[in-house]
């Protein structure tokens, strides 16, 4: 078991998002949360990323519980442990593709030839190996999105949380980074846990959970 959440509750004032969502997913799973606008898929994501926090219930990833983390040590679990590709790509304009890969690395203080051989490996693997000094200004927005999976994949993490990957590519772009998800699960037993709207990539997943106000009703 790559994560359970257990009884995960979340308010935001008198705005009750999550009413107690249990969910877990094992290692090399790809799993897709679909539902409504609204439904708490986004807080759900966060939650689990440990970008937010849970008003009550338990977040396990591998054999750690995260609540029993200072903050300190949490965002160094994050860094290390969990990887994530947002629909907006975020990466830093001033920086090459390599450079912005190699980003999480550094932070986790791994040796600067270590990741920067990982992070041109990674950018090969996903078909930029010749793009590796080029600034997101200069990439399209699938390569730009291929990097910014590439950076969530340096520090090699149990988990990789996307929302709504594919949410500003057109189609052709999107149908590419399905087939990459599948190929990253295949090659590399990487796990995936992926809030869309898209039916295609839903389609793909080993497994599609569907949320409705604040619970998980299909599994």
């Amino acid at each position: 078991m790559v994560l359970q959440a257990t009884d995960i509750h979340k308010s935001y004032g008198q705005l009750h998002i999550l009413k107690g969502v249990n969910f877990s997913v094992e290692r090399g799973e790809i799993v897709s949360i679909v539902g409504r606008s609204g439904a708490g898929k986004s807080t759900l994501l966060h939650i689990l990323g440990t970008l937010d926090q849970a008003d009550q219930g338990t977040l396990r990833i591998r054999d750690t519980e995260l609540s029993r983390l200072s903050p300190r040590q949490l965002a160094a679990f994050r860094n290390r442990h969990i990887g994530f590709v947002f629909q907006f790509h975020h990466l830093l304009p001033e920086f090459t593709a390599l450079e912005n890969v190699c980003i999480p690395g550094f932070i986790a203080r791994q040796p600067v030839a270590t990741v920067r051989n990982r992070a041109k490996e990674l950018l090969d693997y996903l078909g930029l190996g010749d793009r590796l000094e080029h600034k997101p200004t200069q990439l399209s927005g699938g390569e730009q999105q291929r990097v910014a999976v590439a950076r969530a994949l340096i520090n090699q993490p149990d988990l990789l949380l996307a929302d709504e990957p594919t949410g500003n590519l057109d189609s052709a772009a999107a149908q590419d980074l399905h087939q990459l998800i599948r190929r990253l699960r295949d090659d590399y037993g990487q796990t995936f846990v992926i809030v869309t709207h898209n039916q295609e990539l839903a389609a793909l997943s080993d497994r599609t959970v569907e949320m409705r106000d604040g619970l998980i009703v299909l599994h």
